[in-house]
């Protein structure tokens, strides 16, 4: 999915040492996509920016698109990133300039990896469920990997890790000793876990790691504090467990990773070093090839927005 936002501000990342456990619940913010979705962005976000690699978070749903198009992000560009598409109800079908069409599933990975440059699209199928319910996740991309050929990756069948009410599914990254198909650049982990309600447990972790949850669905406490949809928890690093308490049926994502200690500029689609970079990507898929075709869209491409007057400089990880 696209940073649809019409005056997107620079967001500055990167570069902040781990933290010890903390506990730090944010609100995330309602942001309107087009003319149908609406989302809840939780990263970037006011208190932070990344959590591991993983740097840009918008849930939407469950949404009641039975009379309505539904998700239509038209042709937009991607620098320095991976798209991470997770859907719990619904289909999104996916085409970018390497020629990919695939429709993505509930519980199926999509992993776009713009790389050096890549465009795409996302829209409901024309004939589709009557609900729309996911998130749409990037992770930035090392320097050493940021400029590598794009690739799409769509991957039907990810391993699980199963307990007494509970269901995770492991989306990019290892948890628990179960690995995901999905390509990583970075030490991170990012899991969909599914739980039954009064389902209590402990979670394992990597204590280098720093880690947020999310839920998508239901109520639940993590590490005491009560986690719903709209809010994202950040947890630290040097956590060993997490202990997971349901109070109704739930699911929640699991993000997590060594921190990021590049600093990097993100801003509309693009993941950069610096903001010639940023300004450069601009005019590259306003006026040139770089970004490619997107073929079989039915519409026009996003035009970019403006690039802000103020100077774009990467920063600290957290505001």
């Amino acid at each position: 999915m696209s940073n649809l936002d019409l005056k997107p501000s620079a967001t500055r990342c990167g570069g902040e040492a781990g933290t010890g456990p903390v506990k730090d619940l944010l609100a995330g913010r309602q942001v309107r996509l087009g003319e149908s979705t609406e989302v809840r962005r939780l990263l970037p976000n006011l208190g932070r920016r990344m959590v591991g690699a993983w740097c840009f978070v918008d849930h939407y749903g469950p949404d009641d698109i039975a009379d309505e198009p539904g998700m239509q992000v038209p042709p937009h560009p991607h620098m320095g990133l991976q798209t991470v598409s997770w859907l719990h109800e619904g289909e999104v079908l996916h085409r970018d300039s390497l020629g990919s069409l695939q429709t993505v599933r509930p519980y199926e990975l999509g992993l776009m990896t713009s790389g050096r440059a890549i465009s795409h699209s996302e829209e409901s199928p024309r004939r589709h469920a009557r609900l729309l319910h996911g998130a749409q996740l990037w992770v930035a991309l090392p320097d050493a990997h940021r400029h590598t050929a794009p690739a799409f990756e769509h991957h039907s069948e990810l391993p699980t890790v199963n307990a007494t009410g509970l269901r995770s599914t492991v989306i990019m990254g290892t948890l628990d000793g179960a690995t995901s198909p999905g390509t990583t650049h970075t030490p991170l982990v990012g899991a969909d876990l599914a739980l039954t309600e009064g389902a209590e447990l402990r979670l394992p972790l990597e204590r280098d790691f720093e880690y947020a949850v999310l839920a998508m669905t239901g109520s639940v406490d993590v590490d005491g504090v009560r986690v719903e949809p709209g809010s994202i928890l950040y947890l630290g690093c040097g956590r060993t467990e997490l202990p997971l308490l349901a109070r109704t049926d739930s699911a929640v994502l699991l993000l997590g990773g060594e921190p990021f200690e590049e600093g990097i500029v993100m801003w509309w689609n693009f993941i950069g070093r610096s903001g010639e970079e940023i300004v450069q990507a601009r005019e590259d898929w306003m006026s040139g090839p770089r970004f490619g075709e997107v073929h079989g869209y039915d519409g026009a491409r996003l035009a970019a927005p403006e690039v802000p007057a103020v100077p774009l400089k990467p920063r600290g990880r957290a505001r």
